[in-house]
């Protein structure tokens, strides 16, 4: 059978007790920082808020992402030269990527959520209404789902005949495909469609809401007004460049930077699954004085 291996973060299989421990600690500090966003959020009344119910979306997709990889991570980083069924790594990569794309859609919903509770607040609870959020999750999952099935369709039909290591410890398309025979042009250009129709799409998205947004807030006279309303979108601007930076870097890092170190995509690669599900809880629970108040109490419980 058909098996791929697995590098670590040095770009070789091998593996490293000083590796996996931080690894641990940081996919712990995610489900911890992300279940207790998720608890914080369902347990206080004032956070059932079209914005919250948003970040409840993103802490979810947050989880999925980095639940994908954490096998394959841990396993690479305590077994040498790990390696992994085919089918597997296929089920993995099309995984992250419709996490990946989930997020992203999720941070557009919150980008519009911010619109209109900053241009349009006294038509807040009537545009944003349950409803409409709830459609919004619904057809959110169903783009991402659909936009990268043909995706790992077209990698499944793809031979290979050369060699089987994988630049992480983890599959991504873009890495799988680097090991393909054959005719890797269809796969290979509609990869680079999904990701234009998705986060290409997403990103323009969320620029033209904080123009619009920046727009409003500087039409406010009173500097207070104006400072607070910027505030509330401070957050989610974080979110936005923790997902959207290391993404665009590997992108172009695995299309143009061939000629880099091995370490160069690879530390992009665990910087982009592993540092939005880690900081996102971190950010919002250090801005939101609820979800503060609701994880030092359960902390004082325990």
């Amino acid at each position: 059978p058909l098996t791929l291996i697995l590098t670590g973060i040095a770009g070789a299989a091998v593996s490293s007790p000083w590796v996996a421990l931080p690894l641990c600690c940081l996919y712990l500090l995610m489900l911890l920082g992300n279940c207790c966003l998720l608890w914080a959020i369902r347990a206080e009344h004032a956070l059932r808020t079209p914005m919250f119910q948003f970040l409840s979306m993103l802490a979810l997709a947050d989880l999925g992402l980095s639940l994908c990889t954490l096998p394959t991570v841990l396993a690479v980083s305590c077994v040498p030269a790990s390696s992994l069924p085919f089918q597997a790594c296929l089920a993995q990569m099309y995984f992250i990527h419709t996490f990946s794309a989930i997020e992203s859609g999720v941070l557009v919903a919150m980008a519009f959520d911010r619109f209109v509770a900053i241009c349009h607040p006294l038509r807040y609870g009537s545009v944003l209404s349950g409803s409409l959020v709830a459609r919004a999750g619904v057809l959110i999952v169903l783009r991402g789902s659909c936009v990268v099935l043909p995706v790992a369709v077209l990698m499944a039909r793809m031979p290979f005949c050369r060699a089987r290591v994988l630049s992480h410890s983890f599959c991504l398309h873009q890495d799988m495909l680097r090991l393909a025979c054959g005719d890797v042009r269809p796969s290979s250009w509609y990869g680079l469609g999904a990701v234009i129709l998705t986060k290409g799409l997403d990103s323009l998205a969320i620029l033209l809401s904080y123009v619009l947004i920046l727009r409003a807030i500087l039409g406010i006279v009173s500097p207070g007004a104006r400072a607070k309303a910027f505030s509330t979108c401070i957050c989610h601007l974080c979110a936005v460049l923790l997902f959207y930076i290391p993404l665009i870097s590997l992108s172009v890092i695995h299309r143009f930077g061939r000629h880099l170190p091995p370490l160069a995509p690879t530390l992009l690669a665990d910087a982009y699954l592993l540092l939005p599900p880690v900081l996102n809880p971190l950010v919002y629970s250090w801005k939101t004085k609820q979800i503060r108040r609701r994880i030092l109490l359960l902390l004082c419980r325990r």
